[in-house]
């Protein structure tokens, strides 16, 4: 089952993603209670927690509903959908408490950037964070390249863990019934931000030069569902990929990260309350741009894919507007 958020008529709602057309919540419940004398009450919400699992208030509901959705002929169904292309799809999870990062979790990455494979207990997955209320972008809207720094914009193909229920410390085997669902992030990054390119050189430079190019405005879209976190989901058993302009640049597999989902959940919680509507990005496989020199500009496509969750497309422009 994937949900949405989208735009119509001005009018923000929910409904279940179909890749090419979405199915708006509210008529398909009307119609359901119309055909089956069962009334359908969902929660008046857009948001999408409600919706999923392992607390959501309508999650039951919502299943049962999409369960029914999923028997009905094309002809019965086409009166339900609008085309993905008539509606303005959203960020699914508009504002997250935290908006969790990781570096490093896939060893074919940290090859192609340069440090030494690792075993998992021999490290620790490296956590940031970015601003979600500056970088989030939606679906279709562009990345823009920033004017202090435009030549060495990348692309980071990720899975995106959305916590749908408070934990602190939970263990490793208990912490999938803490995930509401999965969703794709572009964990969008500036290899080469000099915040002052004539400073007195410092210890830690490398380090906050890093970190300040992963913040820059509209560097992390999202979308453009989220995949519910049922039983029968293996987040390790999901395709992972990236094209710029049709160009495949990442291919990979969920299954080679170094901390599977559930071990990424178990160890942020170890110093960190995780809350309902958390977002964490598990990291990137290798094929991002720095290992090539290749970069995004300005008219470039970028269409991020987890199946399956579905495709995360953004244009991406110039600051200035070019």
């Amino acid at each position: 089952m994937r949900v949405c958020r989208f735009r119509c008529d001005d009018m923000v709602l929910t409904g279940f993603y179909r890749d090419d057309v979405v199915v708006p919540l509210d008529q398909a419940a009307d119609l359901y209670s119309r055909e089956t004398d069962d009334e359908m009450l969902l929660a008046d919400t857009d948001d999408l927690l409600d919706l999923l699992p392992p607390a959501g208030a309508s999650y039951r509901q919502a299943r049962r509903l999409f369960d029914w959705i999923e028997t009905l002929a094309p002809d019965d169904l086409d009166e339900l959908t609008i085309p993905s292309e008539d509606v303005k799809l959203l960020v699914p999870i508009p504002a997250p408490p935290k908006l969790l990062l990781l570096a490093g979790n896939y060893s074919k990455h940290l090859l192609e950037r340069g440090y030494a494979d690792t075993e998992r207990a021999e490290t620790f997955p490296y956590v940031f964070m970015k601003p979600p209320g500056t970088t989030l972008t939606h679906p279709g809207d562009p990345i823009v390249i920033p004017g202090i720094s435009p030549d060495h914009i990348d692309w980071e193909c990720e899975l995106g863990v959305v916590i749908g229920r408070r934990c602190r410390d939970v263990p490793e085997a208990e912490a999938l019934g803490c995930v509401a669902g999965y969703t794709v992030v572009n964990d969008v990054s500036d290899r080469a931000f000099r915040p002052n390119p004539d400073r007195k050189p410092r210890e830690r430079d490398k380090f906050f030069d890093w970190l300040h190019g992963k913040w820059h405005d509209t560097f992390c879209p999202m979308g453009p569902c989220v995949l519910a976190a049922d039983a029968a989901v293996d987040p390790q058993a999901f395709a992972i990929g990236l094209t710029v302009n049709g160009e495949v640049k990442q291919n990979a597999s969920t299954a080679e990260m170094i901390y599977p989902v559930a071990a990424v959940v178990a160890f942020v919680s170890r110093f960190v309350t995780l809350e309902p509507g958390d977002v964490i990005a598990t990291g990137t496989p290798s094929g991002v741009g720095s290992a090539t020199g290749a970069f995004l500009k300005p008219g470039d496509v970028v269409r991020a894919t987890i199946a399956p969750v579905g495709t995360l497309e953004n244009p991406v422009r110039a600051e200035d507007g070019g």
